[in-house]
């Protein structure tokens, strides 16, 4: 005898588990020197958000050409930030996949003794910045066309904080170790890909 069906039930939201360990690459004098390119940046940020790509759907994404793509992403992989991902491919065009979850900024690369080594700490520093700009612009100008549950679970807030190095690093750590026990979800109906930026930096009184 068949089973009777349940009646349907509203899905419950995912709940936040034990902190993931994302697979994070520490940058050191090289790395950073291999990365440190606006469209090297984008590329592996687009590969880490959106999944294995090709150079010319790199390219179709971020309005380059395939040439200019197909060339980044091998200095990106001598490096070590992307590899082939040879399971998405059923052509002749290669596919590739970031090689880690994110990337770690080490503060020394700002003092070191190379002047080569702290203009890529400074240029990669700005990228990231105007990316996290670019994002919320663009969140802001498509805000309308999203729901208001969309719209009521976005977030554009600041705080002004008086701590001590210690406890702003305290803070942050507090903060990554937050946001990470949210990974890894269990899939539900109405999930997308959520972006969550976090600056935090001391201020001069009066500046």
């Amino acid at each position: 005898m068949p089973e009777k069906p349940e009646p349907n039930r509203p899905s419950q939201p995912a709940q936040p588990v034990e902190p993931v360990e994302p697979k994070v690459r520490t940058l050191d004098a090289r790395s950073l020197r291999g990365l440190a390119h606006p469209l090297r940046i984008r590329m592996l940020a687009a590969l880490r958000q959106d999944g294995p790509a090709t150079a010319s759907q790199l390219a179709e994404r971020l309005g380059e050409s395939s040439g200019a793509t197909s060339y980044h992403l091998r200095q990106l992989a001598a490096h070590g930030f992307v590899e082939d991902a040879p399971e998405h491919g059923k052509g002749r065009e290669r596919w590739w996949r970031a090689a880690h979850d994110g990337t770690q900024f080490d503060e020394s690369l700002m003092y070191d003794g190379d002047p080569e080594t702290r203009g890529a700490a400074d240029a990669f520093l700005h990228e990231i910045a105007t990316i996290h700009t670019q994002e919320m612009s663009t969140y802001l100008g498509d805000a309308h066309t999203w729901s208001r549950e969309w719209r009521r679970a976005s977030d554009l807030s600041d705080f002004t904080l008086h701590l001590t190095p210690e406890q702003s690093l305290e803070l942050i750590h507090r903060m990554h170790d937050l946001i990470n026990s949210y990974r890894d979800l269990p899939p539900v109906e109405g999930m997308e890909t959520v972006r969550v930026h976090s600056h935090a930096f001391p201020r001069r009184s009066g500046k």
